[in-house]
């Protein structure tokens, strides 16, 4: 019998991010009800860490089913998986040297199913709702969710619908067909796009995925944290720059750290979160400066890195809250800053990001500039995706 069948998962139950108050995860939900806000996943961690051990980890399959313990499926028989996760987490020494730091890491994405760290989220989503018996999906994209959702959906034998701007990278869009999704291109931004397939949703009877209004994209993201902190042989790294739109990733991994210590596997350490946003979609950037704990949607978004183009975001006190208690920062960005580290990224390590991922170089950058982050500080940046999705967009900023 293999690993993924003899290790269960833990999930007890779900709880409001903001009541704390409790539901059961036995049943489909999505925001509470109460008060619009998402619902977190919640587990036995003290079974968990009985067989979920340092010394056992050696052993376990190179994919973010390796955490079963703490994820949220309970028959293994429902888990969709095309082998994402246990992306690499790269000694980037090349770029370090050119920017004189010493340890200086990057934990590429790109190179998860489907192209992007998406993969994570849309692998347990599809899962838990094949376990629902949800088996008509819907899901707003910017373009790499999409495609995820589209392949896993497929991959499950599931509809999937998508609803998705009309200036999405053309890669996505292609994607979706060739998977077999029910793609729809809208006029506007991803908030529109959720306005519709929420409309859908509610006319046609489909399930919807869209990013922190069901509970359980976070625990595929959150699997990053884990296997940062695994791969640093259980250490946890000073900072962690991650490039936010809807910031499920941030969310995530801001769980796994707590998770994680109640496991045993750290302590109370936690490394300085950074948000990274664009110039032209700032809206957490802008609620962090003002000292606000909720963002106000961000006036005519436009950046060329899409998932970036996310005007509001239903977690936004969860990104805002992680930021603050971990000491770390926010900032934004320019379009031009992303490409120049779309280019280093590239020549200095053989790592080709996507405009997101260059974006988190462009912020070490300027921290590095400030001195908010020093030389010698071990720092993680997050590449969430591959930069051929991006080539319609890229080639022209790149001068091609």
């Amino acid at each position: 019998m293999s690993q993924r069948t003899e290790i269960r998962s833990h999930i007890t139950h779900l709880e409001c991010s903001l009541s704390g108050e409790p539901c059961g995860h036995e049943l489909p939900h999505r925001l509470n009800p109460k008060n619009g806000k998402p619902y977190l996943a919640r587990y036995d961690l003290a079974a968990a860490a009985e067989t979920m051990t340092k010394e056992s980890m050696a052993e376990r399959e190179p994919n973010m089913w390796r955490y079963r313990e703490v994820m949220p499926v309970v028959d293994p028989a429902n888990i969709v998986t095309l082998g994402e996760g246990f992306t690499p987490l790269r000694q980037a020494g090349r770029l370090g040297k050119h920017l004189g730091m010493s340890d200086l890491l990057i934990k590429d994405e790109g190179v998860n199913p489907t192209g992007s760290f998406k993969a994570r989220g849309l692998s347990a989503a599809v899962s838990k709702a094949l376990e629902l018996k949800q088996m008509k999906l819907t899901m707003p994209s910017a373009g790499n969710a999409a495609g995820a959702m589209s392949a896993y959906a497929a991959a499950a034998g599931m509809e999937a619908h998508v609803y998705m701007p009309k200036d999405a990278p053309i890669a996505n869009q292609i994607e979706c067909v060739a998977y077999g999704a029910d793609l729809n291109l809208v006029d506007g931004f991803i908030t529109d796009a959720g306005r519709i397939s929420g409309e859908a949703a509610e006319e046609h009877g489909l399930f919807d995925v869209s990013t922190l209004k069901e509970p359980y994209r976070a625990e595929g993201k959150k699997t990053m944290g884990y296997e940062i902190v695994e791969q640093l042989r259980f250490e946890v790294p000073d900072v962690v720059i991650y490039p936010t739109g809807g910031g499920t990733g941030i969310v995530g991994i801001w769980k796994a750290l707590d998770e994680m210590e109640q496991l045993g596997w750290i302590g109370s350490e936690r490394p300085r979160m950074v948000c990274v946003q664009a110039e032209g979609c700032a809206p957490l950037v802008t609620a962090y400066n003002k000292g606000e704990e909720f963002a106000d949607p961000f006036p005519n978004p436009k950046t060329l890195a899409a998932g970036m183009r996310v005007p509001a975001a239903v977690g936004d006190f969860l990104v805002i809250r992680a930021v603050r208690e971990s000491g770390g920062t926010a900032l934004t960005v320019t379009d031009d800053q992303m490409v120049d580290s779309v280019r280093d990224m590239s020549s200095f390590e053989g790592i080709f990001p996507a405009p997101e991922g260059g974006a988190t170089l462009s912020a070490l950058q300027l921290l590095l500039d400030s001195g908010e982050i020093g030389k010698d500080e071990r720092v993680v940046l997050l590449n969430t995706g591959s930069a051929v999705k991006y080539l319609d967009v890229l080639g022209p900023a790149l001068g091609l």
